[in-house]
């Protein structure tokens, strides 16, 4: 039998790490932003695969909802976020591109009512027909992520089926809120990444406290600790804590407001920004071997 070959599109992927939760509402597509945009600062070239069909948010996340996929004779190719290749800026940021359901939607309001195989076939046409390394300079990408939908269901398979022969690839992320009934679902999703051989990379503890806008003082309104107790149980490496801070929301409002602030500079003075900087430095601590 011959082995099918991997996503044409993966080809000058170097890196690829999906986020994966077991519940809804645990904030994976801001873990998910917040790692890009961590990356990108780092300076990485990154892409983001939104495969979250029924809550597409990354669009709104990075204040890009007004954009528009363009077809070309190799693919689709993704919306840019940040280019950063005639920026002469002493930061030497990489650059960021973002593919979405929510581009071919042309109304947020819109609801996506599909059965189980129109969305597995959707999952297969971003993984194989998305130009990732396109535009003039065809510059390899370092890092995709790719942010899924919670739970294990028909996307997930559909995911794994088409990684399968893309290795190697570095793994998942998993977001965790603190509370028991949190990190009960978390514990499936393990078990699923075990059971499709996906490596994790660790666990995140998602809204572990809440910063005061006003006194900067962290209260653990969710309690806290449920993220580290799990991955101690499992033996798996705990990545850190994430407390939710309410000025983070206001930043992407901010660029929503005013089209001349892009999010990765309103970041910069983010309390979360050195949070998810020792966060990503755990994961690049793995040194995971690049696909090319």
């Amino acid at each position: 039998m011959v082995q099918p070959e991997p996503p044409k599109s993966l080809a000058k992927v170097k890196h690829i790490i999906l986020i994966l939760s077991g519940k809804g509402g645990v904030g994976k597509s801001s873990v998910t932003t917040q790692t890009a945009l961590t990356l990108v600062n780092k300076g990485f070239n990154v892409g983001v695969l939104d495969i979250d069909l029924t809550g597409p948010s990354l669009p709104r996340m990075f204040g890009v909802e007004e954009k528009q996929v363009h077809q070309s004779v190799a693919g689709w190719v993704p919306v840019s976020v940040y280019n950063n290749n005639n920026n002469t800026d002493e930061k030497k940021r990489g650059n960021l591109s973002l593919m979405s359901l929510g581009f071919l939607l042309g109304n947020r309001n819109n609801s996506v009512v599909w059965r189980g195989p129109k969305k597995t076939a959707m999952i297969r046409q971003f993984l194989k027909d998305v130009v990732w390394n396109g535009g003039s300079n065809n510059v390899p990408l370092d890092y995709l992520l790719i942010d899924t939908p919670p739970g294990t269901s028909d996307e997930h398979i559909a995911i794994a089926e088409e990684l399968r022969y893309a290795q190697p690839i570095d793994g998942a992320i998993i977001v965790t809120t603190p509370q028991q009934v949190a990190t009960a679902d978390v514990r499936k999703e393990i078990n699923f990444c075990k059971k499709v051989n996906f490596d994790i990379l660790g666990i995140v503890e998602n809204m572990s406290g809440f910063i005061c806008p006003h006194c900067a003082e962290c209260t653990n309104i969710f309690s806290s600790g449920g993220g580290k107790l799990l991955s101690e149980q499992l033996d798996l490496t705990y990545l850190g804590n994430i407390p939710i801070d309410p000025k983070f929301v206001e930043l992407i409002e901010l660029q929503d407001n005013d089209h001349d602030k892009k999010l990765i500079d309103l970041y910069d003075d983010s309390e979360l920004k050195p949070i998810m900087n020792d966060i990503i430095d755990k994961v690049l601590a793995k040194d995971c071997p690049a696909r090319f």
